[in-house]
């Protein structure tokens, strides 16, 4: 089903994980795609893969914390590609470190990527989709956002940010024909999250907090995307929808 035929996509940390299962996922339903990330690498094989589908592609190697990098890549796009029509604000980090050990420039730096640069690219993206009548924002926030959780106290508050942006840029930018929601996933085995957990911890975390009995997988959290850029959630804005196996249930 191509859902997103003639319609172009702009994923930010889209060279790997959830970004990259993400980017398939549009793909697959006939989308073109403008590719952020800031390591060139991953970027480079993701597009590769994609071009081998027949996907039109375009990459852009971004710091998305940096304002100025992130108006010339969306500017760019648009002139690629005539208009972005849905973004896909998934760019991110995390580390896992107590409260009264974090440093500043750890602090900084999560902030910086997680919140300061979803409201870049989104703001970024905003402006072109005012300007041509609309267009869908889905966020990347986390169950990290709506609820707390040890050691992550920098990666916590970088994403209850992201869920109230969400809800305040929806607020605003109905009336200008824009949709925004964001996505919240539960533990997703990741790149990013084998290299901070090992396998004994992820066996028992499963066991004591998700009551699907696993893990998710991107994929699972990509379908939600496509779900909430598609006409199907015309009428849903300012939301955040939890993909997270039953763990926030208990």
């Amino acid at each position: 089903m191509l859902r997103f035929a003639g319609k172009t996509v702009l994923i930010t940390g889209a060279g790997r994980g959830i970004g990259k299962a993400i980017a398939l996922r549009f793909a697959s339903e006939g989308a073109a795609l403008a590719l952020v990330s800031n390591v060139e690498s991953d970027l480079l094989a993701t597009a590769e893969e994609l071009a081998a589908t027949g996907a039109s592609v375009r990459t852009f190697v971004v710091d998305v914390s940096d304002h100025n990098q992130v108006e010339a890549a969306v500017g760019a796009a648009v002139r690629h590609f005539g208009r972005i029509d849905i973004l896909v604000n998934n760019a991110g980090i995390a580390w896992e470190e107590p409260v009264l050990g974090i440093t500043p420039d750890h602090w900084r730096k999560i902030i910086d990527v997680n919140l300061n640069g979803t409201f870049w690219v989104a703001q970024a993206v905003a402006n072109r989709m005012a300007e041509q009548g609309g267009g869908v924002i889905v966020n990347m926030a986390s169950t990290n956002g709506l609820v707390g959780e040890a050691n992550y106290a920098h990666y916590n508050a970088s994403k209850g940010g992201v869920v109230l942006l969400t809800k305040t840029m929806a607020i605003e930018l109905g009336g200008k024909g824009i949709r925004v929601n964001a996505v919240c996933p539960g533990y997703i085995q990741t790149p990013m999250s084998e290299a901070i957990d090992s396998p004994e911890f992820i066996e028992q975390y499963i066991r004591a907090k998700i009551p699907l009995g696993r893990v998710g997988k991107p994929e699972d959290v990509a379908g939600v995307f496509a779900f909430l850029a598609s006409d199907d959630a015309a009428f849903i804005t300012g939301e955040t929808i939890v993909v997270d196996g039953g763990q926030l249930a208990f």
